[in-house]
């Protein structure tokens, strides 16, 4: 993951830059937190001012309705392709699959994600995870007007990407896009990226249609000012985004004939209730936590779901999705509690303190379970064991007895049974002969 240590590098260099950062980090939590415990009164003023300035706001309380409103919308458009901007948000409702099943078809316009549609990836892994040599090859097979003689050198590439979505863009009559911050009093919608493909979503085509958490609602421009400087410093380095983007309803003659906002729950309000689960919501989308994560540097973003990746993935997916299911329930497991996640959290959510009240509501969720889990069984027969000396010292004699009957060379490669699944990726030690124990009895006599 050479660019994502070459994103903390740019990081260390440019966030001591400001004398008064440590100040900024604390303003930052102080905003989303106050935010957070004013939800409901921020949401409402934001939906008024929305309106007031031309806009319509649409309140989607999970991922199928926010599909089926932005699907009613596109096809009241009367478009038969929208394009679109990078956009997490719309990752996790799985929106482009039900604009496709709608006969919509989407045009990705992030270089990134363009690579992933092409190639038919998962678009959470994108350009980073192919060189420039299969994304060049890649455009001579798929991307229409691209020559066989197309170089492989970046600006190249960029260039064949920037000429087939300009067409795109020109002959666009929707676009959907996300959102990173919402200015309640203004009812200003407001987007960073570095590409500039987003900026021409929302100034091209007739309608728009962005798609946004309840938690990106911030009060004022006041707090805007803090939060711009957080940002761009904590996700690539730099003092300040190449495209900072703000529209704010519709104007006449100047934009989008229409403009839509749909605001989506999907677990957030969920979330909230819970006091220390609800520091997930503070995220800004800054990535900081994934380029110092150990975990994230091995696995990439696949095993984490179409919410988020990294650790902020790892505590705001079980809490939206629920721990019930393994795939959620494994999330909050996925970590070494290092801790340097939170250092470099521009809004200090401490991210293992939350790992670790989820690792509990896991546990919770698996007691009440119709039929436990061989895991949980097995826990009850140690905790049966150990709470009784002689069942433990009898427990402790047979259990090492079989292990070094077990062990070849003083390992202990393959265990039976459900316990072979820890062995499939290490060796145990083989017990010594006499257990502590007994070896300390043996001293007192």
């Amino acid at each position: 993951m050479r660019a994502g240590a070459a994103a903390v590098r740019e990081r260390r260099s440019a966030v001591p830059e400001p004398a008064d950062w440590e100040d900024l980090r604390e303003a930052g939590r102080a905003i989303k937190d106050g935010t957070l415990l004013g939800l409901d009164a921020h949401l409402a003023e934001l939906e008024r001012a929305v309106t007031e300035a031309g806009g319509r706001v649409h309140w989607a309380a999970d991922a199928a309705e926010a599909r089926r409103i932005v699907t009613g919308l596109v096809r009241a458009s009367g478009a038969a392709e929208v394009v679109k901007s990078t956009s997490s948000v719309t990752r996790e409702i799985g929106l482009n699959g039900a604009l496709a099943r709608a006969g919509v078809t989407v045009r990705e316009t992030g270089f990134g994600e363009l690579v992933a549609q092409l190639g038919e990836d998962d678009p959470a892994a994108g350009a980073p995870y192919r060189d420039r040599a299969r994304i060049r090859e890649l455009f001579v097979r798929r991307l229409p007007g691209a020559a066989g003689g197309l170089s492989d050198d970046p600006a190249a590439l960029a260039e064949a990407a920037r000429l087939h979505l300009r067409e795109r863009f020109l002959g666009a009559r929707a676009a959907v896009t996300g959102a990173n911050f919402l200015v309640a009093e203004t009812g200003t919608v407001v987007l960073l990226e570095s590409e500039g493909n987003a900026r021409m979503c929302l100034t091209l085509p007739d309608t728009l249609i962005s798609v946004a958490g309840i938690e990106k609602v911030v009060p004022t421009w006041a707090d805007m000012e803090v939060l711009l400087q957080l940002l761009p410093r904590s996700s690539s380095g730099a003092p300040m985004t190449p495209y900072v983007s703000s529209w704010t309803g519709v104007t006449p003659g100047d934009g989008p004939r229409e403009f839509h906002l749909v605001l989506l729950d999907n677990g957030r309000t969920k979330a909230l209730a819970d006091e220390v689960g609800r520091a997930a919501l503070r995220c800004i989308g800054c990535s900081a936590c994934l380029d110092v994560c150990p975990v994230y540097e091995r696995t990439g973003p696949a095993p984490y779901g179409p919410v988020r990746a990294g650790p902020i993935g790892a505590i705001l997916t079980p809490q939206l999705r629920g721990v019930e299911r393994a795939a959620e329930a494994s999330l909050p497991f996925a970590s070494t509690l290092c801790g340097a996640c939170a250092d470099v959290c521009p809004v200090k959510i401490d991210i293992p303190e939350v790992l670790v009240h989820l690792r509990g509501r896991v546990v919770e969720s698996r007691r009440h379970r119709p039929v436990p889990t061989p895991e949980l069984m097995l826990m009850r027969g140690l905790a049966w064991t150990m709470a009784d000396p002689r069942r433990y010292e009898a427990a402790l004699r047979r259990g090492t007895r079989w292990a070094r009957l077990m062990s070849r060379g003083g390992r202990i490669r393959r265990l039976p049974g459900l316990l072979g699944k820890w062995t499939e990726a290490r060796d145990l030690p083989a017990p010594p002969p006499e257990t502590f124990r007994a070896w300390w009895s043996r001293r007192r006599r």
